[in-house]
């Protein structure tokens, strides 16, 4: 039997994009904020705490591995070393958009493979909003059974969608299928953007709807339209990717925004250090998500990866002792400075 399908191709050569190609445009907003410092920390460094909840669950630390890759059988080596760090570190883990795997079951295993490696780490399956419209919740129970997984994130794109040769265009229904998966499923439904950003006005929506936390998917990392615009034959499409490379809700704005609307938030788009993770956690969110970040030296090995979580960690834990804070609880009580283009932003949005 075949092993690759159309969606499962696409994936490998998203992943492949993403480790050769430049494909990071905006500006999170994370040089804009500035956490007060504490001249005289009553505390010691190395007794600090880094440990946090999530959905009601202990991680090592608010780094969640946010979703990259599977659904290929080249990626399952990466899948694999992701998820021996989140079981090393105790961290939470998402998976790329399990569709291919739906498509084909041969291709289950680049998936399942995450829970093999991590037997007892929150583990957070992926399936696309239009697929979970199309297909119902049993795609939603299949997903999850693939990796055993503690929650479902039902990912939103439509502007990767609306510039992709293969794209989706029709996005009527999809709110009340997320309403329906949330009243009937047995696991905590995240909704998750993937790099355009989230409003507030959207997230009451999701909220309303059921959700038990939104990842922001902010605007100012890993860029959609960019990958699109490298992947695209044809030049109108991948001169309408470039039309909107700078769309979107920088991360730091749809933080504030989302966080406004109460709820569990994530912050991912653009995170590219432990600091950043603490300035999210101190803006209000539980967790900061980094993919790119640890997709390049996860493609080098498992000590690369390691070291890099590490370094991430110690920037985290040394940010929390200049504010004075012995607990990531502490951290969220951080005075926060935000000034231009991300102040103005906020400041006017409405």
């Amino acid at each position: 039997m075949e092993h690759t399908t159309p969606t499962s191709s696409r994936k490998k050569e998203h992943l492949r994009i993403c480790c050769e190609r430049a494909i990071e445009a905006g500006d999170a907003g994370f040089g804009d904020v500035r956490l007060a410092h504490n001249a005289l920390p009553e505390c010691d460094m190395e007794q600090i705490d880094i440990g946090t909840r999530f959905l009601n669950t202990p991680l090592g630390s608010p780094l969640f591995i946010a979703a990259m890759t599977g659904g290929h059988p080249d990626t399952m080596e990466v899948n694999q070393l992701l998820a021996r760090a989140a079981e090393h570190f105790n961290l939470g883990m998402g998976v790329g958009s399990q569709r291919a795997a739906l498509e084909n079951p041969d291709l289950a295993d680049s998936f399942s493979v995450v829970r093999e490696e991590a037997p007892s780490a929150f583990l957070c399956a992926n399936l696309g909003i239009i697929q979970l419209r199309d297909h119902g919740i049993e795609w939603a129970e299949r997903a999850v059974e693939m990796i055993d997984a503690q929650a479902i994130a039902i990912h939103l794109n439509p502007l990767q969608e609306a510039i992709q040769p293969e794209g989706d265009h029709d996005t009527g229904g999809c709110l009340e299928a997320l309403r329906n998966l949330c009243r009937e499923f047995k696991r905590p439904v995240i909704v998750k953007e993937t790099g355009s950003g989230i409003s507030a006005a959207t997230a009451r929506d999701l909220y309303g709807a059921g959700a038990a936390a939104i990842d922001i998917g902010g605007w100012g990392g890993t860029n959609w339209a960019a990958v699109e615009c490298l992947r695209a034959s044809d030049v109108g499409l991948a001169r309408l990717g470039e039309d909107f490379l700078g769309w979107g809700i920088p991360t730091v704005v749809s933080l504030r925004e989302v966080c406004s609307t109460g709820g569990s938030v994530i912050a991912t788009g653009g995170l590219r250090s432990g600091i950043d993770i603490a300035k999210s956690v101190a803006l209000g969110a539980c967790l900061g998500g980094m993919a790119l970040p640890l997709l390049k030296p996860a493609m080098q090995g498992e000590d690369e990866l390691f070291a890099a979580i590490d370094t991430i960690h110690r920037q985290l834990r040394v940010t929390m002792f200049l504010t004075g804070s012995r607990t990531v609880q502490d951290l969220r009580r951080t005075h926060v400075y935000i000034t231009g283009i991300t102040r103005q932003m906020i400041e006017n949005s409405y």
